[in-house]
């Protein structure tokens, strides 16, 4: 039944993109661009918030509190998915994204203005976690109903190319997490960056709030949205869970991939670079800034690219590439360390990361139906996100400490980009065939192939 509402709407004669499907985009992704601005932040400052809020007998110890604390807002994530997902289908897509906007914006706020352990002693990491507690909601609720907000906008067979900003999106926010990282680190001395230059990045962050709040305040509801709303006989919930929990799996399948790539080549590498390849701060950044600006333009061109061949090819070759490469290219950059070699390593999979994310989005998006769409898409993207890319760091961090290993991860990302794409191509690997094609052909043999 959902393989059938993967391609609904696209075959409906919508008109060109104009002035309120690029407005549509901007207020999709500006949100997103926060969300995972403030995540990245978080993440690449880890080794000095570790020491600022979470003291304790060695470094090791107080990193993996940190990245431990990373991972505490993705526990709440499913239950912003499913509160704030199911808000989406029922009050709308515009509504629920002025919501979860402001909570991104307070969450940023307390970390940014936290008294650090030494002021007030056990409250500074309290409010820490509080702040990732509400940001790990706000999130939950944001990813799901963007994507759905943009591919419902979206013209006739270009779904996958405006879907493809969502992960456009967060490598912006990373590439100016990063920028950032690289600014504040290059300009200030240690002292200076523990004694207030780490609050910086979060502080900038919080202008991106307000601005977001007025432009989705300013965009229309969906069409989708108003007449599937009109339609409804029961809860988005239980008719997600009723009728479409293959979808939801074969979405959760998708995000493994996509969110531990995200979260180990693109967050967690600067991390990585300076504990374990023993290189400056200021240099992680930078490879992590090339690769991240490498993914910001490709992934539009892969999403484009997916609407004329299919989003099934590139949703499984580069996920095999990525499972294939991933322990040689990181054995190769532990051998021998370096500017270039850490700038090639991250290029390599950038290029992969980006075709596989460029895709993602859209497919997601299409297999469920427009009533249950945002819940559907939040809860099986924030599955994912939660058990596997949260706590990608610190698995990572705890692998490495553990085995004595700096190559340990790469098993970890290895098990489970096979696992996602597993899931994906056994479950219905027809489901993931091409919206385009399907425009395109309108055959009553490929409507006998995707239904079961």
């Amino acid at each position: 039944m959902a393989a059938e509402h993967f391609d609904k709407g696209i075959r409906t004669g919508m008109p060109p993109a104009g002035p309120g499907s690029r407005r549509a985009v901007i207020a999709a992704t500006i949100g997103n661009l926060l969300e995972t601005y403030d995540f990245a932040v978080y993440g690449f400052f880890a080794i000095t918030i570790s020491k600022l809020f979470f003291p304790a007998e060695n470094d090791t110890a107080a990193l993996l509190l940190t990245v431990g604390t990373f991972g505490v807002g993705f526990f709440m994530r499913p239950i912003g998915a499913v509160i704030l997902g199911s808000m989406a289908d029922h009050k709308g897509r515009k509504f629920t994204l002025s919501v979860t906007i402001l909570l991104m914006a307070l969450g940023t706020a307390m970390i940014g203005l936290a008294p650090t352990y030494d002021s007030i002693g056990l409250w500074a990491p309290a409010i820490i976690v509080v702040a990732r507690l509400i940001q790990g909601f706000s999130a939950g609720g944001e990813i799901g109903t963007a994507t759905a907000f943009m591919v419902e906008h979206a013209p006739a067979g270009r779904r996958g190319l405006f879907a493809s900003f969502q992960q456009a999106s967060q490598a912006c926010a990373l590439l100016l997490g990063s920028l950032v990282g690289v600014a504040v680190t290059g300009l200030l001395s240690q002292e200076a960056l523990e004694s207030w230059g780490w609050r910086v990045p979060f502080l900038l962050g919080l202008l991106i709030g307000p601005v977001g709040f007025y432009i989705r305040a300013k965009t229309g509801e969906t069409g989708e949205f108003i007449q599937a709303a009109s339609q409804r006989k029961e809860s988005a919930l239980s008719e997600a869970l009723r009728l479409h929990k293959r979808s939801i799996v074969i979405g959760f399948g998708i995000t493994v991939t996509w969110t531990v790539c995200t979260y180990f080549f693109l967050v967690y590498m600067p991390t990585y670079a300076v504990r374990e390849l023993a290189l400056p701060q200021s240099t992680a950044f930078l490879a992590n800034s090339i690769s991240l600006a490498i993914i910001l333009v490709l992934a539009p061109m892969f999403g484009a690219l997916s609407d004329r061949i299919g989003r099934r090819p590139l949703l499984l070759w580069p996920a095999i590439a990525i499972a294939l490469l991933t322990y040689p290219l990181l054995a190769f950059l532990t051998g021998s360390p370096g500017t270039g070699s850490l700038i090639a390593f991250q290029a390599i999979f950038a290029v992969l990361i980006a075709a596989f994310t460029g895709t993602a989005p859209s497919a997601i998006a299409e297999i469920c139906p427009p009533a249950v769409r945002s819940t559907g898409t939040s809860i099986a993207y924030n599955l994912a996100v939660t058990i596997f890319g949260g706590f990608a760091p610190f698995i990572a961090t705890w692998l490495i400490a553990s085995t004595g290993s700096s190559l340990s991860p790469a098993a970890y990302v290895t098990a489970a980009v096979t696992l996602g794409t597993t899931l994906v191509f056994l479950l219905h690997p027809a489901r993931l065939e091409t919206a385009a094609r399907v425009e395109a052909s309108g055959t009553a043999l490929f409507s006998r192939m995707t239904r079961r």
